[in-house]
């Protein structure tokens, strides 16, 4: 063995993980070029490595529990990743010119993935598992909570920003007797969720968050601060402040994590999620600090686990045909990447998923909260 390889195998016995072991978490090295790709690009080089068939690992989201349960992204770090740090100190990486860059590079690569990888109602965001024990009936769970903790009745406007295919949207139009306007910057979720919802009072537009100036009884955004930036976090309160009747409720379903970060980890960044960043909660109560009344706050980051284990399952049920609609060897990869990564993360409670309901003034006799 050289240098780079013992290097390699020492750190990753901190974490009780063993280079071609016979654990499920173990790393299987297909080739030994493997060890220079990760010590060269620290976890950008481990992605990139795994994409390009260096290395495979049966249980990919206990692995990376295991990683981030040790800490180890944090002992190889060259330089080259600072580079996407300082660039976001310097720009606007969410900026309106770049606000559909997202939609196009992640949502718009086609409906057909996600609907074989998605539930029923095509909900590409955490699901709530309470009383749940299949992907419909916890995705169903949280559409039905979030109606709830807004006090959603007949009759009233809500906006849904970020609303995507229209999951939440349709199923609030339709339980609960509402009128909807949804905005995404995705073109295909709203040629899909305009066909599916035309038959209900539902209005989705494809359109930027920072366009949207009307008056509405309720507002909820559910998965889209993660897009937002934290340039951009003051201007997306103040859309939702001027969006919000006076007396009304505001729910924010979201992603955050532990340690504040101008991005989301280099790999994620190129291949998943560009531009992306997870808040802290520091960051979000700064930026409504004066704005709004915090009525409640609930943590069900341990619902995502799950959530992404179940998508998973879903792409592999269906690999083959999705390899006939063209999502090749090399996409498979990155997904299954993407995915089970996403999920060790949620299990090492390194990602948290907060749901926070607002007013504006305070709700009088104050607010019941609902689980």
């Amino acid at each position: 063995m050289n240098k780079v390889e013992v290097t390699i195998r020492g750190l990753l016995e901190l974490a009780d993980i063993e280079i071609n072991g016979n654990n499920p978490h173990d790393i299987q090295v297909n080739d030994t070029a493997f060890y220079r790709r990760l010590l060269s690009g620290g976890p950008l080089g481990l992605g990139e490595a795994y994409m390009d068939g260096l290395w495979d690992c049966e249980a990919l989201d206990d692995l990376i529990y295991k990683l981030l349960r040790a800490d180890l992204e944090h002992s190889i770090s060259p330089l080259k990743l600072l580079l996407p740090v300082l660039w976001a100190k310097l720009v606007n990486l969410q900026s309106p010119g770049r606000a559909f860059r997202i939609g196009e590079h992640h949502y718009d690569i086609g409906n057909d993935l996600y609907q074989l990888m998605l539930d029923q109602r095509m909900v590409y965001t955490c699901g709530y598992w309470k009383d749940a024990d299949n992907l419909d009936d916890a995705q169903e769970a949280k559409l039905d909570l979030i109606c709830r903790k807004v006090g959603l009745k007949p009759g009233m406007r809500v906006l849904d920003l970020g609303c995507g295919w229209g999951s939440f949207s349709g199923f609030a139009a339709e339980r609960y007797g509402v009128e909807v306007v949804g905005v995404t910057v995705s073109k295909e979720q709203i040629e899909y969720g305009r066909q599916r919802y035309k038959d209900l009072n539902v209005d989705l537009r494809f359109q930027d968050y920072r366009d949207v100036n009307e008056r509405f009884d309720r507002v909820v955004s559910i998965g889209i601060l993660e897009h937002v930036g934290p340039k951009n976090y003051k201007t997306f309160m103040e859309v939702v402040e001027r969006n919000l009747e006076d007396d009304g409720l505001y729910l924010l379903h979201t992603i955050g994590t532990n340690t504040r970060a101008l991005s989301v980890d280099p790999w994620t960044n190129k291949y998943i999620f560009p531009g992306g960043v997870l808040p802290v909660l520091q960051q979000i109560d700064a930026v409504t600090e004066g704005v709004f009344i915090l009525e409640d706050l609930h943590n069900i980051g341990t619902h995502y686990d799950p959530t992404l284990m179940a998508w998973m399952t879903n792409v592999d049920k269906h690999r083959q045909e999705l390899e006939n609609l063209g999502y090749d060897e090399r996409f498979y990869r990155m997904w299954r990447y993407y995915l089970l990564g996403a999920a060790g993360s949620d299990r090492a409670r390194r990602n948290q998923l907060w749901q926070i309901v607002y007013s504006k003034k305070g709700l009088d006799g104050g607010y019941e909260s609902i689980r």
